[in-house]
């Protein structure tokens, strides 16, 4: 069973600003939460930040761009991304 994704509304304002490599990138890593679940450690500097927050580099450089999101039910497997840009704004 696929995990159902939602984005927050400051998210989706946001992704059009993104350069278009990190765009794609970023739905790529969206693809692979919806069909694989939120522990994503094939991705680069993935990691835990709480038991239910995770976060990712979606572009190493400068600037980098990382993807944050939360499991907001682990039972129905529901997923919120609530971040994505530069890292310097990032809420680790």
């Amino acid at each position: 069973m696929n995990w159902t994704l939602t984005i927050t509304k400051k998210v989706t304002k946001i992704i059009p600003e993104l350069p278009k490599p990190v765009r794609m990138l970023l739905n790529t890593l969206l693809e692979d939460i919806q069909n694989n679940g939120p522990v994503r450690g094939n991705w680069a500097n993935y990691s835990k930040l709480s038991p239910t927050r995770h976060h990712c580099h979606i572009k190493k450089g400068n600037p980098t761009y990382v993807a944050v999101w939360d499991v907001t039910d682990k039972n129905i497997k529901l997923v919120e991304v609530i971040y994505a840009g530069t890292h310097e704004k990032a809420p680790y």
